[in-house]
């Protein structure tokens, strides 16, 4: 009977964490992909940016917000596909996009320029796409990072 108490306990205490993650994460979104937005101007690129909160340590859903910065296509590329191909290669792996951790499956493309992180209640993403894969990483990061200063 203890041990049955304990582990509801501990379901609740870990919905709760969950909810608490994705609660900061919408709270701090749209703040994260505007300093995303204001690097990518900085650096003179134009593009789409993801950012995205995934609850526990499966991938069974996830938040996420997007920007277009620019553009939302060039004059060959869905810049949102590819934003998104970097995001949905990082829910899969739980590792940056492009790692080469693994083959890439069909419908991820292995570019790099998406960021993940491992926080209390789940993952953080960060993704951008329209420059260059170091331009990418580089204007990324600086949301994620925003990010996880709530974390």
């Amino acid at each position: 009977m203890i041990s049955g108490i304990y582990l509801s306990t501990q379901a609740k205490t870990k919905q709760v964490t969950i909810k608490s993650g994705e609660k900061i994460f919408l709270a701090q979104a749209d703040k994260s992909l505007a300093l995303i937005e204001q690097a990518a101007q900085k650096i003179s690129i134009k593009g789409v940016a993801i950012v995205a909160f995934i609850p526990g340590e499966e991938t069974d859903s996830w938040t996420s917000k997007m920007k277009v910065v620019g553009h939302l296509t060039n004059n060959k590329d869905n810049l949102l596909g590819i934003a998104s191909a970097k995001a949905a290669e990082m829910a899969a792996t739980h590792m940056d996009s492009g790692s080469g951790v693994r083959e890439t499956y069909s419908g991820e493309l292995g570019y790099k320029g998406g960021l993940i992180k491992k926080v209390k209640s789940g993952y953080l993403i960060a993704a951008f796409s329209g420059g260059s894969s170091e331009q990418d990483l580089e204007v990324a990061k600086i949301g994620l990072d925003w990010l996880l200063k709530y974390y």
